[in-house]
C-alpha cells in the first residue's frame, strides 16, 4: 500500500496538535497531584525557617508523598536532630527531606546556568551544584545544633539565679520560671522554659514536661537539674537550696570550659603559624639579605 505524500504543513501541524495534548495531559496529572495534597493548618506550628519558606508550596506537595515511603528509623533520627534544633513545631522529616532535594534542584540548575555563561561544561556543575543543595540543610541543621547548645550553656547559670531568688522571694516553681522567661535573655534555653510553661498550662504534669525539656535539649547540664528538680518534687524538698546548688555547679563548668578553650587556643595556632604566618615573616626577613648577596656576587 502506497501512502499519499503528505503536505508539509499538515505534518507540522500533526506534531503541533501532539504535543500540545502531551502537554494537556501532563499538566492535568500534575494538577490532580496537586489537588489531592490537603492543606496543612499550620495555626499552632511555628514559621518553617526562611530558606524552606522560600519554596514552601513545593515542598508541601513533595513532602506528601514523600512522606509514606520514609522509613520508620530515617524519621525518628530526623525528628530528633529538629527536636533538638527546635524546629519540630515547624518542620516535620518529610518536609526537611523534600527541602533538601528542592534545594538540590534549584542548586545544581543554579550551577548549571553559571557555567553556560562561562561557556562551560553544565553536567559536573550541575552535579556539585546539587550536591551542595542537598548538603547545606544538615549543615546549617548541625550549626543550629551546636549554637543553640552554646547559647545554652552560656544562660544556664543566669537564668537559675533568676529562678533561684523568685522561688526564694516567695513565688512557685512555675511563677519563678515565668519570672526567668520573662526578664532572662534571647535564647534558646528561654524558649525551652517558655515551651515547657506551655505544656504545662496544657495539662501535662509537670514532671514529664520537665523530662520532655531535658530530652529535646539532649544536654548534661540540662538533665542534671531536672533530675534535681524532679527528685526535690517528688521528696517534698525545699527547692532554694537546690536550684542555687545547680546556679553555683553550672557557673563552675562555665569557667572550667573558658579555661580549657584557653588552652586549646595555643595549640590551634600552630597550624597556621607554621605554614602561613613563620614562612612570610622569614621571606620578609630574608629578602634583603639574599639581594645583598646577589649584589655582592657572592
Amino acid at each position: 500500500m502506497i501512502l499519499p505524500d503528505l503536505h508539509p504543513q499538515w505534518v507540522i501541524t500533526g506534531f503541533a496538535l501532539a504535543a500540545g495534548l502531551s502537554f494537556a495531559l501532563i499538566a492535568w496529572i500534575v494538577s490532580r497531584l496537586v489537588a489531592a495534597v490537603p492543606e496543612q493548618d499550620r495555626t499552632w506550628f511555628d514559621p518553617p525557617p526562611a530558606g524552606f519558606r522560600l519554596v514552601w508550596w513545593p515542598l508541601q506537595w513533595l513532602a506528601h508523598y514523600l512522606g509514606p515511603w520514609l522509613p520508620a528509623a530515617w524519621q525518628a533520627a530526623d525528628l530528633t536532630r529538629l527536636r533538638t534544633a527546635g524546629l519540630d513545631f515547624a518542620l516535620n522529616p518529610a518536609q526537611f527531606l523534600a527541602g533538601r532535594l528542592l534545594w538540590a534542584l534549584i542548586g545544581g540548575f543554579i550551577a548549571a546556568w553559571v557555567a553556560d555563561s562561562f561557556r562551560l561544561a553544565v553536567l559536573w556543575p550541575f552535579v556539585l551544584g546539587g550536591l551542595f543543595g542537598f548538603a547545606y540543610p544538615a549543615i546549617w541543621l548541625r550549626d543550629r545544633i551546636a549554637l543553640r547548645r552554646r547559647q545554652t550553656l552560656k544562660s544556664l547559670p543566669f537564668m537559675l539565679d533568676l529562678i533561684t531568688l523568685a522561688v526564694e522571694a516567695g513565688l512557685n516553681l512555675a511563677g519563678a520560671i515565668q519570672q526567668a522567661v520573662d526578664k532572662g535573655p534571647e535564647g534558646a534555653l528561654r524558649d525551652e522554659f517558655a515551651r515547657l510553661l506551655r505544656d504545662v498550662r496544657a495539662g501535662k504534669p509537670r514532671a514529664e514536661a520537665l523530662r520532655e525539656m531535658a530530652a529535646r535539649m539532649d544536654m548534661q547540664p540540662v538533665a542534671s537539674f531536672v533530675a534535681s528538680l524532679v527528685q526535690a518534687e517528688a521528696t517534698g524538698m525545699s527547692l532554694g537550696p537546690i536550684l542555687r546548688a545547680q546556679a553555683d555547679q553550672r557557673r563552675i563548668e562555665r569557667f572550667a570550659r573558658a579555661e580549657k578553650l584557653a588552652m586549646e587556643a595555643p595549640v590551634k595556632l600552630l597550624f597556621p603559624l607554621i605554614f602561613f604566618i613563620f614562612p612570610c615573616v622569614f621571606a620578609i626577613l630574608m629578602f634583603p639579605i639574599v639581594m645583598k648577596f646577589l649584589a655582592s656576587g657572592v
